[in-house]
């Protein structure tokens, strides 16, 4: 059986609760960490080869990078307030700080970086807001870090799944470098649940099912996207978060379908 769950746990000395590398997983691009911070905490951190996309949560924040300075950050207290949150991109070869204002949760979302971008400010106004699907595939998308803005590898994007839906759905995969059908690239999915006691149900299985996990998948957990198809559904009664960070050797979002639910394509475009 694959491990495809990484729980969250206390905080460390730094507020760390989750972490997420390349060596952890057993791939090569995408790291995440997750810090739950008190009110007045600090943290800091160099980016060295990476190029870094700090997501608040929720709460607010100061954050600081070697050249900028940007205050009072946040308004959304609970990501199922479904607003866009505030982000920050930091280049590789630079530093971070960040202050928590209130009690605060960051996601810090890790790529290789080339240094090829300045750090700057991602407000919620530039985030992409759309809705997509139908029925019980729709769902509410929050565009933070497409390939259409800057960056060297990170993709960063959140998704909300009302009650009784799917998403990430029909399944479909990025696991095989053969552009320009389909790119390759890794990808974490950090889950919350309204209410927290909820569950959801995340599947994660190959054409040839060498790899095939169907997992229950508790609030704060995240789950591992090696390769495969990923469909993830929300049991009637408990709305589903994730944040997705991929990356991969060409920064492009390209997936093939499985075929054998293509059909549903059909059905949701009417």
């Amino acid at each position: 059986m694959a491990n495809l769950i990484v729980p969250s746990g206390n905080p460390d000395e730094n507020g760390q609760v989750l972490r997420v590398t390349p060596e952890s997983a057993n791939w090569k691009y995408v790291g995440f960490e997750v810090y739950s911070l008190e009110k007045g905490k600090t943290i800091q951190d160099e980016t060295e080869n990476n190029e870094a996309c700090i997501v608040i949560l929720s709460g607010k924040a100061n954050i600081a990078t070697q050249n900028e300075q940007w205050n009072n950050l946040g308004h959304r207290m609970n990501v199922f307030e479904k607003t866009p949150p505030y982000s920050v991109y930091v280049p590789s070869s630079d530093s971070f700080s960040v202050e928590a204002l209130t009690d605060l949760e960051i996601a810090v979302c890790l790529a290789p970086g080339q240094g090829t971008y300045e750090a700057r400010l991602i407000a919620p106004d530039d985030v992409g807001v759309e809705h997509r699907g139908a029925g019980h595939m729709q769902r509410q998308v929050h565009n933070i870090l497409p390939e259409q803005n800057p960056a060297d590898s990170l993709l960063v994007v959140e998704v909300f799944t009302p009650d009784g839906n799917y998403s990430s759905y029909p399944p479909h995969k990025h696991d095989e470098d053969r552009l320009p059908e389909e790119s390759y690239l890794e990808e974490t999915y950090y889950h919350k649940i309204n209410p927290e006691s909820g569950f959801l149900f995340h599947r994660v299985y190959t054409d040839d099912r060498s790899l095939d996990e169907a997992m229950a998948v508790h609030h704060n957990e995240t789950v591992l996207v090696p390769k495969g198809y990923h469909p993830v559904s929300a049991p009637p009664g408990y709305d589903v978060y994730y944040l997705n960070v991929m990356a991969g050797p060409v920064r492009t979002w390209q997936f093939t379908n499985d075929p054998d639910h293509e059909w549903l394509f059909e059905k949701m475009n009417k």
